[in-house]
């Protein structure tokens, strides 16, 4: 004999189970997608990047006195010519500096002229982002050792930089006293931006500027991250207050 399952109020059949509806299932990929975004961003920038606060104006215009900028962590041996970098040399006083690389291990460096124009290799260097043309101060000419490299602020009349430490290798620093490559300023807000690939010396052989990190597309991608999160839950929520008011009124 057969049994009949009979049935009740409290084990609905398949068919009378509510189903998710399409625009809700779509709402809960587009959050999970957001999340993907903003948390990788983020972390990639977090684990890839350090905040450091600039103390001086050595690096104006460029960078200025308050700045917090972001530099990503990278060797010495990763720079080039035009590479604005962070570091610290126990024979510059063990303290953190930014400074713009001017040359690299084989450059002959110095100034030329009245205006003591700087030069690599005998050949001049253009430098668009120096808060005043020539005015370098006291002529120098220095061959870099190899594994070092030859440091100067943006702002040469009031710097403190390879040129005022001639009397210790020639004013250089290790490449490994290199901790990180300034890509960007964060901080204030009217000033935030990246730096930009310098192409000052992109006409002289050997190591030009190196190319920017990921710091750009990972910013992108964390703020359309948590912008798609805001957007999705709050059509989600406009959607559902829709039906609610619907159900009211039939």
């Amino acid at each position: 004999m057969s049994s009949v399952v009979e049935q009740t109020a409290d084990r609905p059949t398949a068919a009378a189970r509510p189903r998710r509806r399409p625009a809700a299932v779509l709402q809960g990929v587009a959050i999970a997608l957001g999340l993907v975004l903003m948390i990788g961003g983020f972390a990639l920038i977090a684990i890839d990047y350090r905040p450091y606060k600039i103390p001086t104006a050595s690096m104006s215009p460029t960078l200025q006195i308050g700045d917090t900028v972001l530099a990503r962590k990278i060797g010495g041996g990763a720079v080039g010519r035009g590479d604005v970098v962070v570091f610290r040399d126990q024979d510059w006083g063990g303290e953190l500096m930014v400074k713009r690389v001017v040359a690299v291990g084989g450059d002959t460096v110095a100034t030329t002229g009245a205006e003591h124009r700087l030069t690599v290799d005998g050949q001049p260097v253009e430098e668009p982002y120096l808060a005043a043309k020539g005015l370098q101060g006291e002529s120098f000419s220095v061959t870099v050792p190899p594994g070092r490299l030859f440091l100067l602020g943006d702002n040469r009349l009031g710097s403190l930089d390879s040129r005022t430490h001639l009397e210790v290798d020639g004013g250089t620093v290790p490449a490994g006293a290199v901790e990180a490559r300034v890509e960007a300023t964060v901080l204030p807000f009217g000033r935030t931006g990246e730096l930009g690939r310098s192409t000052a010396f992109d006409a002289l052989k050997g190591p030009a500027a190196s190319e920017p990190g990921p710091l750009q597309p990972a910013a992108y991608a964390t703020v359309a991250g948590a912008a798609l999160i805001v957007v999705v839950s709050a059509a989600g929520g406009v959607a559902g207050l829709a039906r609610r008011f619907r159900r009211g009124g039939s």
